[in-house]
């Protein structure tokens, strides 16, 4: 942080929920399992074992679980971009903004 002001415009929460992140590699998708650790609905931040880059564009589905929702599992599709990528212990750090979303429907 800066002058330790903080930059961010929407609240975060501290969640570690498996998440699958699907990217263009090459000329081919990817898709690599990952976890986040801090979740807003304007951006989060995970761990991957995956190499991105600033700039790219990823897709996930996030799965808020019914501890959280206090209903039943809601998955989240999102349309994001990495704006950093940080070592952490082995993995890559991803911060992305997401761009947009859409609440997919709940499994029959």
């Amino acid at each position: 942080m800066e002058n330790g002001v903080e930059r961010r415009a929407a609240r975060r929460f501290s969640m570690m929920l498996p998440v699958r992140v699907r990217f263009s590699a090459g000329d081919s998708v990817t898709e690599k399992p990952g976890e986040t650790r801090d979740v807003s609905f304007r951006g989060l931040y995970f761990l991957i074992e995956a190499n991105l880059e600033s700039g790219t564009s990823i897709e996930f589905v996030l799965t808020l679980p019914q501890q959280i929702t206090l209903a039943g599992d809601v998955h989240i599709r999102c349309y994001a971009r990495v704006l950093r990528v940080d070592s952490h212990n082995g993995r890559r750090g991803v911060a992305a903004q997401i761009e947009r979303y859409e609440f997919l429907p709940a499994p029959a």
